[in-house]
């Protein structure tokens, strides 16, 4: 459907050990050859954030990639004290060294395991936050090199599935309680939303992906008439003021940028 792995030989999935990425990553040993795929590793990133538990996770998805066969990636960093120093919190803190990490893997794609649940959760923290079309959007399938193979997948789906199929899986004790805006989301918002409607995940699903079409037109054409309003001298005005003022901003934005 999103065309995800467009020929790719050699993928990574970022493994924590959880639950959906456990499933992730036996689901394409699976289909490994169905899909035409050469090459399965895996990627583990240790945030320093939860002591022995840290530890004990990083040891479980080795000794799943050794029993395997899985070429395993392991990175890890001190995300508390760079949180600290950069003034950021401890999630984008720990998002930025994941993702400095994964880029730096030599592989033509790397599978996350986010999901539906984890995209309901997103677009509700950037509406709270205030948000464009882009944020409506939620987490795309495919970004560069990141493909999003379970997002439309439920978390209940994959827990049932790793029940069903064996698969053993760890769990994050800082998904339990509220420290964290997104935990506040998911243990309390979310019910109250699927008690409205209780396929709220999928139907959040349908809106972000009929959001980012739009988002990808709207930029389409934005893009055309830039190449036309803007040159070396500046923007021309007179032009530029005849536009809808939603076209308009977006390319005062992408004019700032360059």
């Amino acid at each position: 459907r999103f065309n995800l792995l467009n020929d790719a030989k050699h993928v990574t999935v970022a493994l924590s050990g959880g639950a959906d990425s456990m499933a992730l990553l036996a689901v394409l040993l699976e289909l490994k050859d169905e899909l035409g795929i050469n090459t399965i590793s895996a990627a583990h990133f240790n945030h320093q954030i939860r002591g022995s538990e840290a530890m004990r996770d990083q040891e479980f998805v080795t000794e799943f990639c050794k029993r395997n066969g899985v070429e395993l990636f392991l990175g890890a960093a001190d995300v508390p004290t760079f949180a600290k120093e950069q003034g950021m919190s401890l999630e984008l803190a720990a998002r930025k060294l994941r993702y400095e990490f994964f880029d730096g893997i030599d592989t033509d794609i790397i599978a996350t395991a986010h999901t539906a649940s984890d995209n309901i959760e997103t677009v509700i923290f950037n509406i709270t936050r205030g948000t464009a079309l882009s944020g409506l959007g939620g987490i795309p399938p495919k970004r560069d090199k990141y493909i999003r193979p379970l997002i439309l997948c439920t978390r209940d789906m994959i827990e049932n599935y790793c029940e069903q199929n064996g698969i053993a899986f760890v769990t994050d004790s800082t998904n339990l309680c509220d420290d964290y805006t997104r935990n506040k989301i998911r243990h309390n918002v979310i019910p109250v939303l699927k008690e409205v409607n209780s396929s709220a995940e999928n139907a959040v699903s349908r809106m972000t992906a009929s959001v980012r079409e739009d988002e990808d037109f709207i930029n389409g054409v934005v893009k055309v008439e830039y190449d036309k309003l803007v040159s070396e001298q500046g923007v021309c005005v007179k032009d530029f003021c005849n536009l809808h003022p939603s076209i308009a901003k977006r390319i005062i934005a992408k004019y700032c940028d360059t």
